[in-house]
């Protein structure tokens, strides 16, 4: 079913909470779609439309805060196992075939400040970063009931990107003042950007792409984040907030529970995906943070390759009354793991879409946007 975007405000605002929603995040691994087709699934199944999932669709606001006039990607070498290429940093990024969907490092740009420096330039403010063109799009779409949005670095993410996330944890203590050139350059970008963008169109939910957390929990505490990263994300939320911006989402994956408080502080009040298997457990989540805090996600994606009982088992907990009150989009916690049988994969939705009161499925009718954003 396709929402508006008050609809969806109103939803995760904590507003109104008389339909739930329903969705799938971010889609299967690959190599899943060749096993559920081996398994009898139609295309229109595999394409996951026939779900007929619940999303609200999104536009751009029209500004851009990433990298600009970096180097034109290049593939270096391409083999049976791997694609070994050259990205718009310049670094050397290798994507092994089959199982990985996102290329990795195998060398970084920055080192020290003069390296930095080097490549500064690309993440400073220049007036093209805006599309007039593309704002007055987000302006039409907007009032077609779109969600409009806008996209910020991660405070933690850049670095990372920059110099690799050992490098980085270390320059936030032996190299601070790089750490703060390069926030409060970014920090420039985005609040000229936006301010800019929000005198035309309200930016209905700023977005800001993390994933700083892994099972053991937050590569940094929340004193980094109250010494670097929060000055950056209060600055852009309180100035586009003052301007009608009511949702900002945040984007990690890993067990991010030491450090939602010092994000709250920041202004973050959806967080997404909300693993299971890392400790992410949105119903005590809930219990805790009551309406501060709306969730997309949290319904473990490992339990679908475990049995039909396991799988109503954790929908009977994730879909109990508290999580039913408003600011919770259903759907699993990433993205759906090889090796999930595709009958329980349907007995998941099919069971979750009762639970939740929705009708059934229309085969026919039904399309497959991702909602992570």
């Amino acid at each position: 079913m396709k929402w508006t975007r008050e609809e969806y405000i109103a939803l995760m605002t904590f507003e109104k909470s008389d339909r739930q929603m329903f969705v799938e995040l971010f889609g299967p691994l690959i190599g899943l779609e060749d096993e559920w087709r081996k398994q009898g699934a139609s295309e229109r199944e595999i394409s996951l439309a026939a779900f007929d999932w619940d999303y609200v669709p999104i536009v751009g606001c029209g500004g851009y805060t990433g990298i600009r006039g970096g180097f034109k990607p290049v593939v270096l070498e391409e083999t049976a196992e791997y694609i070994i290429s050259r990205d718009e940093l310049g670094r050397t990024m290798k994507l092994p075939k089959g199982y990985a969907t996102l290329a990795l490092p195998l060398d970084f740009p920055v080192k020290d400040m003069d390296s930095w420096l080097k490549i500064k330039p690309m993440y400073e403010f220049h007036e093209d970063r805006i599309n007039w063109e593309r704002v007055e799009y987000a302006i039409k779409r907007q009032k077609e009931g779109d969600v409009v949005v806008a996209n910020m670095l991660g405070g933690f993410d850049l670095p990372r990107e920059l110099m690799g996330e050992e490098f980085a944890c270390i320059a936030y203590y032996e190299e601070p003042e790089l750490m703060e050139d390069i926030i409060s350059t970014v920090t420039d970008t985005a609040f000229k950007v936006f301010d800019r963008i929000s005198d035309k169109v309200m930016i209905d939910n700023l977005c800001v792409h993390e994933d700083m957390a892994g099972k053991s929990g937050p590569l940094v505490g929340p004193n980094l984040i109250e010494e670097f990263i929060k000055p950056y994300y209060r600055k852009i939320w309180d100035m586009v907030s003052s301007k009608g911006t009511r949702l900002f989402s945040q984007d990690s994956d890993g067990n991010m529970n030491p450090v939602i408080d010092a994000f709250l502080d920041c202004g973050v009040n959806i967080t997404y995906p909300a693993e299971p298997a890392a400790g992410m457990d949105v119903v005590e989540l809930r219990k805790k943070y009551g309406s501060r805090l709306a969730f997309k996600g949290g319904i473990d994606k490992h339990v679908l390759r475990k049995s039909k009982a396991d799988i109503l088992k954790e929908l009977e907990y994730k879909l109990q009354p508290i999580m039913q009150s408003g600011g919770m989009v259903f759907g699993l916690d990433h993205r759906i793991p090889n090796g999930t049988p595709f009958e329980n994969y349907k007995y998941y939705v099919e069971t979750a879409r009762e639970m939740l009161g929705l009708p059934p499925a229309d085969p026919e009718k039904g399309v497959h946007r991702r909602m992570a954003f």
